[in-house]
């Protein structure tokens, strides 16, 4: 993705599988780096109670690092990071 505004709105609406094919939510929004002019992470809604429930409440979101993103198409493919994020206690933040 080369970062033009068409490319980044087209995102929203999309919805999100990990690499291993399960369903993670739908992106609502995009969280931009204007200084590096890239996108830093996805806000996904809509979530997969089974990954989520016992982290997330209903009706919130998740914001997904842009990094664990694999590709781009008709829906968007994340690692399976993902999957495992209700197995630990760590936190991935993005380090400056």
């Amino acid at each position: 993705m080369d970062g033009t505004p068409q490319e980044i709105t087209t995102l929203v609406g999309r919805e999100v599988y990990s690499n291993n094919g399960v369903f993670v939510g739908e992106i609502e929004d995009v969280q931009l780096n204007l200084d590096a002019e890239s996108v830093t992470s996805l806000a996904v809604g809509e979530l997969n109670d089974e990954l989520f429930a016992d982290t997330v409440g209903p009706g919130k979101g998740v914001l997904i690092p842009y990094r664990w993103v694999r590709a781009v198409g008709d829906v968007v493919l994340v690692n399976s990071t993902i999957e495992r994020l209700q197995e630990t206690d760590e936190t991935d933040e993005a380090v400056a």
